[in-house]
């Protein structure tokens, strides 16, 4: 199968002398789930052309530091794209930025959450269990960095993953070939970090210690990237 990466943010330029960029952790992600995927990259941020819904595989909707509030030339098309991908059931994963753009042109209200910053490693309630993760546990630990939230989901969407500072951080969508996270399960931890070190001095620093300090904590993100990889084997 394979997997199309809708490019849409990239790395932070202070961190790309020592990360691979999205496309390379989205492509570890998967290979670990041993399944056999590959992959194309297509950076609409950029300007490259959306894929032809015809014969596309799955899509990955991946991060970036754009909102879905900002004026750029390739969101609607980008909200385009989701809505015919939508009625199209073609298999669509959103991560962060794309969970959050999914939400968007599909009917959900999306904004900067008041409570700041999610960073470091969250937990979340399993709230509903969808057919490729029935045998999931009744909470996951797995890295985030945002500030915008889903503040509420569209009316064909069904909330999966649950906290008291992100309600609405995962979703399954009923026609069954829409999927969405707003933590990122190809995070590696090192990265996690990084990405918190970077917000010092804008938020404040007990923020940034207790988010360096969750890493210590267990993470479920191999499991989720399971989950993902059988969302999309199942379709």
């Amino acid at each position: 199968m394979k997997i199309t990466i809708i490019q849409t943010g990239e790395v932070p330029l202070p961190l790309r002398s020592r990360f691979v960029p999205y496309r390379h952790m989205f492509e570890t992600m998967f290979d670990r789930t041993g399944q056999g995927f590959t992959y194309q990259t297509i950076n609409v941020a950029d300007g490259e052309p959306f894929p032809d819904l015809d014969g596309l595989e799955g899509a990955v909707i991946t991060g970036s530091a754009a909102g879905v509030y900002d004026s750029l030339p390739w969101l609607d098309p980008l909200r385009d794209f989701i809505r015919k991908g939508y009625q199209h059931r073609t298999p669509m994963l959103g991560i962060c930025f794309g969970h959050q753009i999914m939400a968007d042109a599909l009917g959900g209200d999306v904004r900067k959450s008041e409570k700041g910053w999610g960073l470091g490693r969250h937990t979340y309630d399993v709230a509903h269990r969808p057919s490729f993760m029935q045998q999931a546990p009744a909470a996951l630990a797995v890295a985030c960095s945002h500030q915008d939230q889903v503040i509420s989901a569209p009316r064909d969407a069904q909330v999966i993953l649950s906290s008291d500072f992100t309600p609405n951080a995962g979703l399954a969508y009923r026609n069954g070939a829409a999927l969405s996270f707003q933590p990122h399960p190809e995070f590696e931890d090192d990265y996690t970090i990084a990405l918190a070190e970077l917000r010092r001095g804008k938020v404040a620093d007990e923020l940034v210690d207790d988010a360096v300090a969750s890493i210590a904590a267990p993470s479920q993100s191999v499991e989720v990237a399971a989950y993902i990889a059988r969302f999309f084997t199942q379709r």
